[in-house]
């Protein structure tokens, strides 16, 4: 096991799922973004270190058929599956690093809230990269939310690498279009504030 499962899966260990900073009970702007790219139920979506995140059961709930989830923490994912009960029979629930992951299909909807800002080498955001662009299909949409430039410096005791949209569509390449970007003051279960950058991409072809 890598490192970096090994830190996540001791977080879903040790914390339930509302004693997380990043904690939403409700992903508005995550749902409306991927309503906003994709309103066909049929679209393939997958959420990159979803984690024990409810966008899942909010997909489900909208009527959302194809859905995946991918974390590095065991733990995270099968404390979702518990909650959703037998609706998650129908979600694909990957343990995988993304860096490292072989994507073994391609989607409509590519979904990330605050996996890729944990991302400080650059060899690791290129090899994210390179698996986005294997996943995703032409016409396809990427969401990446990160900790916008005045957000934390760390997050879960590590350090992160913050963006906005710009820094983001660097990272992307050409291929990509920005859509549309949005700010969030996300507040934790604790009520201090951090602020996030939400982007949509939209993949030329």
């Amino acid at each position: 096991m890598s490192d970096r499962s090994t830190h996540w899966d001791n977080v879903y260990a040790t914390k339930g799922e509302t004693e997380v900073s990043w904690f939403q009970d409700s992903p508005a702007i995550s749902l409306d973004m991927i309503r906003s790219a994709s309103p066909d139920h049929g679209t393939a979506i997958i959420d990159i270190g979803g984690g024990a995140s409810r966008l899942v059961d909010a997909l489900l709930r909208d009527g959302y058929r194809d859905l995946a989830v991918l974390d590095l923490s065991g733990n995270a994912l099968e404390a979702a599956r518990r909650r959703i009960g037998a609706a998650a029979s129908t979600v694909d629930w990957i343990v995988a690093d993304v860096t490292t992951w072989q994507p073994p299909k391609t989607y409509d909807v590519w979904h990330d809230r605050a996996a890729f800002h944990f991302l400080t080498d650059p060899r690791d955001r290129a090899a994210y990269v390179e698996r986005l662009r294997s996943a995703v299909a032409p016409g396809g949409h990427v969401i990446i939310a990160t900790f916008a430039p005045d957000g934390p410096e760390k997050c879960s005791g590590l350090p992160v690498q913050r963006h906005d949209s710009a820094s983001l569509a660097a990272e992307l390449g050409s291929e990509f279009e920005l859509v549309e970007t949005r700010s969030e003051v996300h507040h934790t279960p604790w009520d201090s504030t951090q602020a996030f950058q939400f982007s949509r991409f939209r993949r030329r072809g």
